[in-house]
């Protein structure tokens, strides 16, 4: 399975319908086993954080197996908004 972050980000827009997502390959030497993901989607509006992981690791159960090291971030739209006023 080749990884990349722009299959990541192809795949979690897709499926999340996410209205913005952001995959960092954060491997020192890029060798795609080490992300860092932002993504904003509306299906995340009402839920906690830990269904918010759910969801995304869900999405990406075949690549997480492959992927040493996973952080996420996970806001809906409003979050999104608001943190980019900061």
């Amino acid at each position: 399975m080749e990884l990349s972050a722009d299959s990541l980000r192809e795949k979690l827009q897709r499926d999340l319908e996410a209205e913005h997502v952001e995959v960092e390959d954060t491997t020192p030497n890029r060798c795609a086993s080490s992300f860092r993901v932002l993504v904003v989607s509306a299906k995340f509006e009402g839920k906690p954080l830990l269904q918010r992981h759910r969801l995304v690791n869900a999405c990406l159960a075949e690549e997480l197996p492959h992927i040493h090291a996973f952080e996420q971030k996970t806001l809906t739209p409003e979050q999104w908004a608001r943190e980019r006023q900061k």
